[in-house]
């Protein structure tokens, strides 16, 4: 019994989990190898093997990056890294070193790097042709390329991040976390298959949605081409701050769909004659992505789609106007206050008329007809002249009737709603518009309903931020210097790629064997 018990004190024990998958995963896309191909360096512990052990402990339950070396203690190093390497190893000055190194490399060149060896890594999962030199055709999940942005809000006054011009910024800025009282930076990222990122980094916290849309239009073209997908050969889908004229020229050919802001005026033009005329087509709850399915009343809500065409920076393009029976708050919102003020302007106009008097029935009548023709947006005055008799002072006569001193003519009514411009308005704040120039015939044809299912994608990178926004990641990293913020982004965006490759392989493993979870 006490040689037993000598044997269990000297050996150690960790629980591994899901961690030799997560692993599995790194070294098949070869992390560890691009990396140090890239920043080669005489550390004991390479770059390499140091960012996939972050990756490990970022994926590990959501321990502080800070906290390494504990992480080390906690588990088995020679079963994930393929090698033992003694905790100490880990420590603040190899943590330090090596981000210093992957900045020095370039965070967002190594990113695309180590992405697109993924995607190599999955040709079957992705779906398209591969060679040597890259993707030669391209594949249908690559057709649709999405992009957005997110703030990252942080604790603390940064003053090392706003010191030198061209380094990343944390700072005030346009929070979509809803907290503007807190500096921020900004994470751009730009993924297929609706949620693998392949590219991505990190902006200033000022910087303008549309400015950075427009950096990445710009070498778009070039960069995809050099990872094999040529000019036309994919769609560029984004949210509504790529809307610009700048934007839309920078574009080129390249193929895109995105949302038009109702700040257009040929939104709300579109939006009304595709109630008043056009010719609408039901979406099928269950085309859509999943995850996209808006539910309202404990039931999927529900689509039609109708193909228009508006002119912005005085060029012609498709517009998709999409009703949904599940409003957008806001615009309900908009629709209520501007029927209420449509109520109240015809409500004025009818008193004012009423306290007129007129001499002749003929005025009166008259007045009303063109009062009646004078509408608010969605009321109408409905008036009726009546006579406003005036009798003489005095006792009556014995007879009992009064003597009539005057008789004047005035307006009475009520307002009446116009139910049927009202309906439309309904229908229309149900509404919104989907702007693109992809074509309706060849190989990259997209019908009105591709449209929307490819816009509806967009939502996959919505579900990445939520990943990127720990704040027990973020938040409690002490990181002050801005290189050194901008490689946690590397870290944060390489963790993200291996956790959503490994989800699309188990989907497409239940797919395949017709699974249920």
């Amino acid at each position: 019994m006490s040689d037993v018990r000598a044997m269990l004190k000297g050996m150690n024990f960790s629980q591994a989990g899901y961690l030799p998958v997560v692993a599995a995963f790194c070294r098949r896309i070869g992390l560890a190898d691009v990396i140090n191909a890239a920043v080669p360096t005489e550390m004991a512990v390479d770059v390499g093997t140091v960012v996939q052990f972050m990756v490990l402990d970022t994926l590990s339950g959501r321990s502080p990056l800070y906290r390494l070396e504990r992480f080390a203690r906690s588990v088995d190093t020679g079963l994930l890294l393929g090698k033992n390497i003694p905790a100490l190893a880990f420590n603040d000055t190899t943590l330090g070193r090596t981000m210093d190194a992957i900045y020095a490399a370039g965070t967002e060149q190594l990113f695309s790097q180590v992405a697109f060896r993924a995607a190599r890594s999955f040709p079957l999962d992705l779906g398209g042709v591969v060679t040597g030199e890259g993707l030669t055709t391209p594949p249908k999940d690559m057709r649709h390329v999405h992009f957005d942005t997110t703030s990252v809000s942080v604790w603390g006054d940064y003053p090392l991040c706003n010191e030198e011009e061209g380094q990343l910024q944390v700072t005030n800025g346009h929070s979509k976390d809803y907290r503007p009282d807190l500096k921020q930076f900004l994470v751009k990222m730009l993924c297929i298959h609706h949620n693998i990122p392949i590219v991505g980094g990190c902006e200033s916290g000022n910087t303008s949605d549309k400015t950075i849309n427009n950096a990445v239009l710009t070498n778009l073209s070039k960069y995809m081409a050099k990872h094999g997908l040529g000019e036309g050969a994919f769609v560029y889908v984004a949210d509504s701050a790529m809307v610009t004229p700048n934007n839309l020229q920078a574009l080129g050919d390249n193929l895109f769909i995105t949302r038009l802001p109702f700040s257009y005026k040929e939104a709300e033009r579109v939006v009304l004659d595709a109630v008043r005329g056009g010719k609408w087509t039901e979406v099928e709850t269950k085309a859509l992505p999943l995850g996209t399915r808006k539910v309202t009343s404990h039931k999927a809500a529900k689509y039609r789609v109708c193909d228009m065409t508006v002119t912005v920076a005085e060029k012609a393009y498709r517009a998709v106007v999409v009703h949904s029976d599940a409003h957008d708050k806001r615009r309900q919102k908009k629709l209520e206050r501007r029927l209420r003020e449509s109520r109240e302007r015809a409500e004025r106009m009818l008193n004012n008329a009423g306290k007129v008097e007129y001499f002749c029935r003929e005025d009166a009548e008259a007045a009303a007809e063109k009062l009646h023709r004078e509408k608010s947006l969605y009321h109408s005055c409905h008036c009726r002249v009546e006579e406003k008799v005036t009798y003489a002072r005095g006792r009556p006569p014995k007879n009992g009737e009064c003597k009539v001193s005057r008789i004047r003519y005035i307006l009475t009514g009520e307002v009446i709603e116009r139910s049927d411009e009202v309906a439309r308005i309904k229908e229309a704040s149900g509404c919104f518009v989907l702007l693109t120039n992809t074509p309706t015939e060849g190989e990259m044809a997209h019908s009105p309903e591709a449209v929307l299912m490819a816009y509806k994608e967009q939502q996959g990178i919505e579900r990445n931020f939520g990943f990127l926004k720990d704040p027990l990641i973020v938040n409690d990293i002490f990181l002050k210097r801005p290189d050194r913020i901008e490689v946690l982004g590397f870290i944060l965006l390489t963790s993200l790629l291996v956790w959503n490759l490994m989800e699309h392989v188990m989907r497409q493993y239940l797919k395949r064997t017709d699974s249920v979870v």
